[in-house]
């Protein structure tokens, strides 16, 4: 996995500076959109608590955490301020909450795959000039690190998003069981964060995304 360190060690400075400026574009620009499609998707299900507490909105200072947001600009993951929802204010809760929880990663999937695609477009028209390299890195750097969100929120762990679209397929009674571990599996989460464990288990889903976002682009641009 690509992050600030990662390409200091390498020697690669200006991949580093590169990575800091796309993680403020994700930062300022994709993370509100992240959670406005959160906010959206629960206002549209009937459910107002986010729209009243003014996140159904693009500005960023609404929506940012600046522990997640230091997160996303050196390591290419990280968190925004949690959207509210109210689950009883839902016709169908569990199913209502996985789309609600859905949204928002989906929402980063779509942002990558716009930004791969100008990625290979400017690799295909763009030639050899250094600025042309420059813009190349600014939008895989930008793709790249809406991927490894998406893959990092849909993990099935508490109060990650794939927690709440897990709880769709599950029986109420083990989700609620599974619920009721949501602090131990915070710990969970912060302990494979520090071991790295979340390294590998991230790369593997953000490759496969990765591969996924790249076949139209790839078919059309060669």
């Amino acid at each position: 996995m690509f992050s600030v360190f990662s390409l200091i060690r390498n020697g690669d400075t200006k991949g580093a500076i590169m990575f800091i400026l796309s993680g403020c574009f994700v930062v300022f620009f994709c993370t509100p959109i992240h959670e406005l499609s959160h906010a959206w998707v629960a206002y549209k299900l009937g459910d107002t608590t986010a729209k009243n507490d003014g996140r159904l909105t693009f500005n960023p200072i609404k929506h940012i955490d600046p522990i997640g947001m230091v997160m996303i600009l050196l390591f290419g993951f990280g968190y925004a301020k949690p959207v509210p929802v109210n689950i009883s204010r839902l016709k169908n809760p569990k199913k209502d909450m996985a789309l609600v929880s859905v949204a928002g990663p989906a929402s980063n999937l779509v942002l990558a795959f716009i930004s791969n695609f100008i990625a290979y477009a400017l690799a295909y028209f763009g030639g050899d000039s250094s600025a042309v390299s420059i813009l190349y890195s600014f939008f895989f750097y930008a793709a790249y690190i809406n991927i490894i969100l998406a893959a990092f929120n849909i993990l099935p762990i508490p109060p990650l998003d794939g927690s709440k679209i897990l709880a769709a397929f599950l029986p109420d009674r083990t989700y609620y069981k599974y619920m009721m571990y949501e602090k131990y599996a915070m710990i969970a989460l912060l302990v494979i964060l520090v071991t790295g464990i979340l390294d590998r288990v991230l790369g593997v889903v953000a490759n496969a995304l990765m591969f996924f976002i790249s076949i139209i682009p790839s078919l059309i641009f060669g």
